[in-house]
């Protein structure tokens, strides 16, 4: 049995917390927040951009600490996972890991690519995992496409275009504030460079264009550069739709042997295929708003239990999704193609 205390009980706690009550052969047993009253039950107060609204909830099965130190003193806690603000991510996963805990850290890994450099020589410095908990590739039609690029079975990817657009976020103070989430060009985007990373590698360049408000990038459309022979990736990705279109993402995907297309909320996921055949891939399994979340956590418990780093949630890969993110708002801002 894995045992999991998760740091900080905001929309992302809420939403581990939850998914965490599906795993197997491992359970929550610890909660750490500054805020007494959600350690008291009251969760009220929570919401995001999917899933339930936070209510009144029954801890008595879990310890509850309102200092991280003290939560990482517990000997019978085996993996920490880590929801508070993206900038308290670095601190709060090196005391972890210095203490002797595993660790799953919600993205973004960091705001900055020294921390998330320090966040990686820490945990193989400790011999615990460093696993990032990037939810996108547990999505059944990211899943089935990162499947069918990485097996090879519709040959080489070609190309593709990814999208992934919001309209600006009002249901929290903090995940508007740039300091704290490295606005939507890290928080969103983060995401796209993750899965693109996953299935393509690091490109050698990046040229991009956008939209910068006080500072921090919106919005912003990227060619990734592979060099002669591709593949020929772009993406497209921020906070600048109305909010009768609060959230879409999606992507086509062209193989030697087959083209994915995908949009949520207007084209299901579709396989066509080079004898003109076309289908909709059904998927086994729940979905409600935290079934990824579980997959994603039971991956990490799993790769605890088995003693090896899942590939999905390698800090490494984490790593690089951020150093692109911050090399696309380079190009966005001066306008050059960047080296990576």
């Amino acid at each position: 049995m894995v045992r999991i205390g998760i740091v900080g009980i905001g929309f992302m706690g809420m939403i581990h917390y939850l998914a965490s009550r599906k795993l197997k052969d491992a359970k929550v047993t610890a909660l750490c927040s500054r805020d007494k009253k959600k350690l008291d039950g009251d969760w009220r107060s929570i919401q995001g951009n999917f899933g339930p609204r936070g209510e009144m909830m029954d801890l008595s099965g879990q310890k509850k600490y309102e200092k991280l130190d003290d939560m990482l003193a517990d000997k019978d806690i085996d993996l920490v996972d880590v929801c508070n603000p993206t900038h308290l991510h670095p601190e709060t996963a090196l005391k972890a890991l210095q203490a002797g805990k595993h660790v799953l850290v919600e993205k973004a890994i960091a705001l900055e690519a020294k921390d998330a450099d320090a966040m990686v020589v820490a945990a193989q410095n400790a011999g615990k995992f460093l696993m990032v908990a990037h939810v996108l590739p547990f999505f059944p039609e990211f899943a089935y496409a990162a499947q069918a690029i990485r097996g090879g079975q519709y040959g080489k990817l070609l190309g593709g275009h990814f999208k992934r657009v919001i309209s600006r976020p009002d249901w929290s103070s903090e995940i508007g504030d740039a300091s704290k989430t490295g606005g939507p060009a890290i928080d969103l985007h983060i995401h796209d460079t993750h899965f693109i990373g996953l299935v393509a590698g690091v490109p050698k360049q990046v040229v991009s264009c956008g939209v910068v408000n006080q500072g921090a990038v919106d919005y912003l459309t990227t060619l990734y550069l592979y060099g002669p022979g591709g593949p020929a990736v772009s993406c497209s990705s921020g906070a600048v739709a109305q909010k009768g279109r609060p959230f879409v993402h999606g992507y086509e995907i062209y193989l030697e042997k087959a083209t994915l297309v995908y949009e949520s909320g207007t084209c299901p996921l579709t396989l066509l295929t080079a004898d003109g055949k076309s289908e909709q891939p059904k998927f086994a399994g729940g979905d409600d708003a935290t079934t990824a979340f579980t997959l994603e956590i039971q991956a990490a418990v799993d790769g605890v239990k088995a003693g090896k780093e899942p590939d999905l949630l390698s800090g490494k890969l984490a790593r690089d999704a951020l150093v692109l993110c911050h090399k696309e708002c380079e190009s966005v801002k001066t306008g050059k193609t960047v080296s990576i």
